[in-house]
């Protein structure tokens, strides 16, 4: 746990954190008001580093079945994490910025949510590098009628403070306290492994998914989809603070930016993703996880971007996607059309009773589409290996 609860006693300060804090102080070259307030003094001017949020599902939150979206649920969980790290980012005095996702984690679905049941997402801050921020996020399902709660959801996500003067320039981001040395460790880790992830998804940017002419039925043309959208203001994060007189108006927002929210851009991906697998095994098809998705290039307003998704490989009851968003600035003759963002899906099967069902077999036909389907396998058997070694020792 880290040092940032407003109000809360903080009892992981413990002897050597004022030692530790002014360590980070005197690293970073802070003097005088640059320093971060102290964090057991639980000031107003400390940032929350943890927070709650209800929200029960509607109708229009749901498919047919009655099972939410995952794509509702990722956008409640991206929405989450803007606004901590966000927060946290602008904990000094300096520079103001909007905290931009970079990219989210394997998330698993761990739990259906059904229409009428509360969403209870919860965030915190976990590690800062430098330049980014990373966000743990729990969604609880909360039945009001009974009372029953469940786990549904957990994500990582990771963060960039973009300053509001230039959303293209990345601002330094505050350093937290830890509680225990080894939790800057295993987050500096973490840290190392999604970058060089983040490295390796980017040869496939020119891999495109092209239509094809009367496909046969489960072959990787006949489910594939597309869907394309106009990036307007209401995709947009708020951009700006209003200025009146004197008197700085904080917490008020004037003018949209460039940057299209990211929650936005996942849940349009998981609507693509999920007609693929429903054109493929023509049933009720659920989330079941999200493989990490990685935003490498920012969406602005007014650019319109073509969501693409296809097949790759399909176990005996789930079947993978891989969805591909490319943004075209149509407006803007110095830009050519770009890879803005990739990830693979896993959908499974239900029956009207909520059970999973055998899912028809993939068959890729050329050399590209047998590749992916490898590639695909090699995923699956890797995470069902990861599965069962964390189920041993429970045993």
């Amino acid at each position: 746990m880290l040092l940032l609860r407003r109000g809360v006693p903080l009892k992981v300060f413990r002897k050597g954190a004022d030692e530790a804090w002014h360590s980070v102080a005197q690293q970073r070259g802070w003097a005088g008001d640059q320093v971060p307030a102290r964090l057991e003094d639980g000031g107003p001017d400390v940032p929350a580093a943890s927070l709650s949020s209800p929200r029960i599902m509607r109708p229009d939150d749901a498919n047919v079945a009655g099972n939410v979206h995952g794509g509702t649920i990722l956008k409640m969980i991206e929405e989450a994490g803007a606004i901590i790290s966000t927060r946290h980012c602008n904990s000094q005095n300096g520079e103001r910025c909007v905290a931009a996702l970079a990219r989210v984690e394997r998330t698993d679905f761990l739990s259906p949510m059904c229409i009428g049941e509360v969403a209870h997402v919860s965030a915190e801050i976990t590690y800062t590098s430098k330049h980014s921020v990373e966000v743990q996020v729990n969604v609880m399902s909360e039945n009001i009628l009974t009372g029953t709660k469940k786990l549904t959801n957990k994500a990582t996500l990771w963060y960039v403070p973009l300053s509001l003067k230039n959303v293209d320039k990345v601002l330094e981001v505050p350093p937290v306290v830890y509680s225990r040395q080894e939790q800057e460790e295993e987050g500096r880790k973490r840290y190392e492994a999604q970058k060089l992830e983040r490295m390796e998804t980017k040869w496939r940017n020119g891999d495109i998914v092209q239509p094809a002419l009367n496909p046969e039925p489960n072959t990787v043309s006949y489910s594939q989809s597309s869907l394309i959208h106009l990036v307007g203001p209401s995709d947009c994060t708020l951009h700006g603070f209003v200025h009146g007189g004197k008197n700085k108006i904080m917490g008020t927002w004037l003018r949209c930016s460039q940057i299209k929210l990211p929650g936005v851009t996942m849940k349009l991906m998981d609507e693509v993703a999920g007609i693929v697998a429903a054109r493929h095994c023509k049933t009720n098809i659920v989330t079941a996880s999200v493989d990490a998705i990685n935003f490498h290039d920012k969406i602005r307003k007014g650019y319109v971007i073509t969501i693409s998704g296809r097949m790759t490989f399909t176990s005996n009851k789930s079947m993978e996607i891989e969805v591909l968003v490319d943004a075209d600035p149509v407006v803007d003759n110095s830009q050519k059309r770009y890879r803005a963002a990739s990830a693979f899906f896993t959908y499974v099967s239900l029956s009207q009773e909520g059970k999973s069902l055998p899912v028809p077999q993939l068959v890729p036909e050329t050399e590209d589409e047998k590749k992916r389907f490898e590639e695909g396998k090699g995923r699956y058997l890797q995470m069902k290996a990861k599965r069962q070694g964390q189920a041993e020792p429970q045993a």
